[in-house]
């Protein structure tokens, strides 16, 4: 199975494990290696120079993990953040997906591990809204672990006990929030199996406009296929009762049986902002600011990464990665670990270092090399030989065709 085949690559090479595995790993924790970490942070990187530009007053926040029982209160979590469960005698209840903490001396105050990192920015907004000039639209980043006590974790890497969302809060009046609506007006959006206009969407223009942003950084920047990319709309049974519109994310994944959710784009209206009681005064009125809500799960989009570009040849596996999120750009041998090649090969490695995320080998024939920077989707590979010495060249070898020139 191709799930089987790329988490033995992800556990060998160190792209993630799980957690704690010496002691018996619990289902939905996971350990990032160092080829996982390097990738998330490209991931995530990606995500903030992209979505942060959008506008010029959007900033990223850090938040504590650790929230108090009044924030979940009235955000509603306590109440409707359930799954439902099935005892031994068939009797099904609400089983509320909260991790509790006990904090203080005597363990008596209640707090929670955040479910999602949305309640960052909602209970951050006023003082941020009045450090930023008291400016709408403002939106409000998030790049940070959630923790949800899921039932039954499945799908492996794919649903997580703890895991890292990048969200991106859009505050902004009712009815006022400008867009550069012509520069999209004529793209055409994939939703579900066709091709739409963006204009012809009945949506307001500034949810249209961020379906495009959104496709366009899957398609553009993470070089994902249209083929594999696609909006769902969800209906009013299907998505949270506060949501006014709701479109998913999703992408083709073979590993888990087809297209699966990797993010959403929410209208929150002022659900949250009531709910906090953050009422603001803007241009002389005392608003309760509408959300947007930019919500990625980046754990799922790492998966959906590896699903995408994992290719299996006659004689390789590989990772098809782009520049943009492969965790090793380049990779330097010596052909053979005598005759002064070693050190030439040390002097090449220290020649781009610091522009390229690099790795050197001398470990095993050359061809055994190869197929190990193949697997973990390195895009060129730099071989010192003989000549190297007499020319001052290399062997450069192209990881997709495995083509070979002498620069």
């Amino acid at each position: 199975m191709k799930s089987d085949d790329i988490l033995n690559i992800a556990t060998k090479r160190g792209f993630f494990f799980p957690s704690g595995e010496i002691y018996g790993a619990k289902a939905g924790f996971w350990t990032y290696g160092h080829l996982g970490t390097i990738m998330k942070h490209k991931f995530e990187n990606l995500w903030r120079d992209y979505f942060l530009k959008l506008s010029d007053n959007y900033f990223e926040i850090e938040d504590v993990n650790i929230l108090s029982e009044d924030v979940f209160k009235n955000s509603g979590h306590l109440k409707h953040f359930s799954d439902p469960l099935e005892d031994e005698k068939g009797n099904v209840k609400q089983f509320n997906m909260m991790l509790e903490v006990k904090v203080g001396v005597t363990g008596d105050e209640k707090m929670y591990l955040r479910p999602e990192t949305a309640q960052s920015p909602y209970i951050s907004f006023k003082r941020e809204f009045m450090a930023l000039r008291e400016k709408l639209p403002m939106g409000l980043a998030v790049i940070g672990k959630a923790f949800r006590n899921e039932i039954n974790p499945r799908q492996g890497f794919f649903r997580l006990r703890e895991f890292t969302q990048a969200e991106l809060q859009i505050f902004f009046k009712e009815d006022e929030f400008d867009v550069n609506f012509d520069e999209v007006k004529n793209y055409k959006l994939k939703v579900m199996d066709k091709d739409v206009k963006c204009s012809s969407l009945k949506i307001p223009k500034f949810y249209a406009y961020h379906l495009v942003k959104i496709q366009q950084f899957y398609l553009d920047v993470l070089k994902i296929s249209k083929e594999k990319f696609r909006f769902r709309e969800l209906d009013k049974d299907e998505r949270a009762f506060y949501n006014k519109i709701h479109y998913d994310i999703e992408l083709d994944m073979d590993s888990l049986g087809g297209f699966k959710e990797v993010g959403g784009l929410h209208y929150r209206t002022d659900y949250d902002t009531k709910n906090h009681k953050v009422l603001v005064n803007c241009n002389g009125k005392n608003i309760y600011p509408h959300v947007l809500e930019l919500s990625f799960g980046v754990d799922r989009n790492i998966w959906a990464l590896m699903d995408i570009f994992y290719r299996k040849e006659k004689e390789r596996e590989l990772f098809l990665f782009n520049k943009n999120v492969a965790p090793v750009e380049v990779a330097v041998f010596p052909l053979v670990n005598k005759d002064k090649i070693p050190e030439k090969a040390e002097e090449a490695y220290n020649l781009i270092k610091k522009d390229f995320n690099v790795f050197y080998d001398c470990k095993g024939s050359i061809g055994k090399m190869y197929r190990r920077m193949d697997e973990i989707g390195c895009i060129a590979m730099l071989t010192i030989d003989h000549n190297s010495l007499k020319n001052n060249d290399v062997t450069l070898r192209d990881r997709d065709s495995m083509k070979q020139i002498r620069v």
